[in-house]
């Protein structure tokens, strides 16, 4: 838990329920940063390709959340807004109650159904009506797996819902989704805003079997009494619905222009862009989700981010137990080696791969090995490997929806000079540092605002002091030369990667 200070100034509250933790953040309406709190749940993996969480150690965390900031700041927010991940699904009863554990982003039990339904029309008609990728980690490939697998509950189900959904219904007793969280779900017309027929056909269920969609600025008040009386929330107090986590980051990190992507790198890494209208490409299946009735967030995420850099740091400097001296010396180490490492490249597809290749066979691979090069050499290699792979998200985008000229970046990556640094060289970007850790849960608080306290808004969104790191001429030459290469590598071994796949 941290609260920066205590303060009893009225407040804006955003909670970001994420899929390793919830996190609220607490804002004053005058921009200020009040506090920030924080609780941790366990994610399960029962069987190989499983990614299961418990619902209600998620709803205790939101409890707990907003029940310490309130505590600690003495006082109750004038409103809270949500944000959340994307791509769960949980069947419920009549009462919202979980009959199965939740099915998080990351469950892979329904990948070859996914691999099927991609490779058919409908599932390109599907993609561009519904803006999310034919993948495993869509809500709409789950459901077809919980048909054929889990056929009683599948019957039983009152309705099919995300986590969000499932925290909204017990501060309200309604099943209510707002149209971000449901753009991700594959079974919602991003143009319309309804749910898509071929979708609920395909998967054999009706509307009914989902949750209402509202804009992502609707809200409500008049929580349930007993909410209220654990949170120390006013019964009165407006929640506001929100968007998916993505989208919100968008928001809270001020990517909304034109010429402007954010990119985010954690465990995995995300490049996006805000759109007025859906950015297709179904080679790469770029996203399209929305932020509110008139705004898209498109972009791509991919698997092997800072899990790519925690695998160099333990295989090449034998380290198990990783601190921050470590990564200091990684990045120290990386340093020393010119960029592009003497010719050496490294396809970071260590897990398999999301945009744009969407190929879980893919494997990791080093290439144009010679005697010169040393634990140096790879260990700088594997970065820029990283990197190149964001950049391929990146050109996607802006071949798909025109000249990208600054990137706003953040995640735990932005603490390393050199890691940014390779990234500019590598894309040819103005980076500009922004928030680093809570912007999706300022997104929530942006939307929020802009439905509740208008007035304040400006003073909520203005942005400080920006930290930019620009490319390197020389250096970007000497990638732009590489990346073909790159890209060509994944086509040329692709074939090989998928005989080899299970090799052990």
């Amino acid at each position: 838990m941290a609260i920066k200070y205590i303060s009893m100034q009225a407040y804006i509250l955003g909670i970001d329920i994420g899929t390793g933790s919830t996190k609220a953040v607490a804002v004053s309406l005058t921009g200020e940063p009040l506090g920030t709190v924080s609780n941790h749940y366990l994610i399960n993996s029962p069987e190989p390709g499983y990614s299961e969480q418990d619902p209600q150690l998620i709803w205790d965390a939101f409890v707990k959340c907003v029940a310490g900031i309130t505590a600690k700041l003495g006082v109750a927010p004038q409103a809270v807004s949500l944000s959340s991940a994307m791509h769960s699904i949980i069947p419920v009863d009549e009462h919202g109650e979980a009959l199965l554990p939740m099915m998080t982003w990351a469950d892979a039990r329904s990948e070859s159904i996914a691999q099927a339904l991609r490779a058919t029309e409908k599932g390109e008609r599907l993609y561009h009506n519904c803006g999310t990728a034919i993948h495993a980690m869509s809500p709409l490939n789950k459901l077809l797996w919980l048909r054929d697998n889990q056929s009683k509950i599948f019957e039983a189900a009152h309705k099919f819902i995300s986590i969000k959904e499932f925290i909204w219904f017990r501060l309200f007793g309604v099943f209510e989704v707002d149209y971000s969280i449901a753009s991700a779900a594959g079974l919602f017309n991003i143009v319309t805003k309804e749910w898509n027929d071929e979708a609920l056909t395909l998967t054999g269920i009706t509307a009914s079997k989902l949750s209402t969609p509202v804009n992502t600025t609707y809200y409500r008040n008049n929580i349930r009494p007993e909410v209220a009386a654990l949170t120390g929330i006013n019964a009165d107090t407006p929640f506001v619905i929100g968007a998916s986590d993505g989208a919100c980051a968008n928001l809270g990190s001020h990517t909304t222009g034109p010429d402007v992507a954010a990119l985010t790198i954690g465990t995995s890494g995300a490049v996006r862009i805000t759109s007025p209208k859906p950015v297709y490409n179904y080679e790469a299946m770029v996203f399209n989700y929305l932020l509110d009735e008139q705004t898209y967030v498109c972009g791509g995420a991919v698997n092997n981010g800072g899990i790519a850099v925690n695998w160099l740091l333990k295989n090449f400097l034998q380290k198990d137990n990783l601190t921050i001296a470590d990564y200091d010396a990684l990045f120290n180490e990386i340093a020393t080696i010119p960029a592009g490492s003497n010719g050496l490249i490294f396809l970071p597809y260590l897990y398999g791969e999301r945009a744009p290749l969407w190929d879980t066979k893919a494997s990791g691979t080093f290439f144009n090995i010679k005697p010169a090069h040393t634990r140096s050499h790879f260990l700088r290699a594997g970065l820029e490997g990283i990197c190149f792979a964001l950049n391929d998200v990146l050109k996607t985008l802006e071949d798909a929806s025109g000249g990208i000229t600054q990137v706003n970046i953040s995640g735990g990556f932005t603490s390393s000079a050199v890691w940014t640094q390779v990234l500019a060289d590598i894309t040819g970007k103005r980076l500009a540092v922004l928030q680093s850790e809570d912007s999706s849960a300022l997104g929530a608080i942006y939307l929020a605002a802009r439905v509740l306290y208008p007035e304040s808004y400006g003073m909520l969104t203005r942005v400080e002091q920006q930290d930019f790191i620009e490319p390197n001429t020389k250096n970007h030459e000497v990638y732009s030369g590489m990346f073909p290469v790159f890209k060509k590598l994944y086509g040329d071994l692709k074939d090989s990667m998928h005989l080899v796949d299970g090799w052990e």
